[in-house]
């Protein structure tokens, strides 16, 4: 929504108590701008703390929820809060590094948990795992448009993420019969024009 000159006059005619009824009442109703604004101005912890606590709280929280896998509405329900988290965080701290590396690490600290996935019917893991790849579809269309610096760490976590999806054989069909090109989990490899790729997968039905 853009703003006319007049309004914006209006706006800037408001007495210094006005303004701040009107700010103070907006953030009542805005829980996200709160959080961002107190975070830019006071709060004592940086961006980077932010993320390790973010870290910290996703492998709790997995190892918590790996007791109700055999649950799959109610673990992915769990898993998708877990990553709404991450995505405030996000947007409360502009963690463009951690938006890519805490949704990495999430899939990470889901496949840990193997021996019990395994354990479970196709029909019952197949929304989860179409879930996992599109978020590390997703992971890799930010990564091609970071800077190369940050690479090596990404990698570190693809490289596990490709070994933990081939000791996942419903997974590892799953991503070869949606034509996931595991040469993709290194930052290097990914195609620059990925998401024309993954745009053309999705308009034949696949990843879905």
């Amino acid at each position: 929504m853009e703003y006319s000159k007049e309004f914006k006059q209006a706006l800037s005619e408001f007495s210094p108590i006005e303004k701040d009824r009107l700010i103070f009442r907006l953030l009542k109703k805005d829980k996200l701008l709160s959080k961002k604004l107190y975070f830019e101005l006071i709060d004592p912890e940086t961006t980077d703390q932010k993320r390790d606590q973010m870290e910290e709280n996703v492998t709790e929280k997995i190892a918590s929820a790996a007791r109700y896998i055999g649950n799959p509405k109610y673990y992915l329900s769990t898993i998708r809060t877990i990553s709404a988290e991450i995505t405030e965080h996000v947007k409360v701290t502009t963690d463009k590094f951690g938006e890519i590396y805490l949704q990495l690490f999430l899939v990470k600290k889901i496949l840990e948990n193997n021996d019990k996935l395994n354990q479970q019917r196709f029909d019952s893991v197949y929304k989860l795992y179409i879930y996992l790849i599109n978020k590390i579809v997703r992971a890799l269309l930010l990564i091609r448009k970071t800077d190369e610096d940050y690479w090596l760490e990404f990698d570190v976590l693809l490289s596990e993420i490709d070994f933990q999806i081939h000791q996942n054989v419903y997974l590892e069909k799953l991503c070869i019969n949606n034509s996931f090109d595991f040469n993709w989990l290194k930052s290097e490899n990914i195609p620059d024009h990925l998401d024309l790729i993954i745009k053309d997968l999705k308009s034949q039905g696949f990843l879905r």
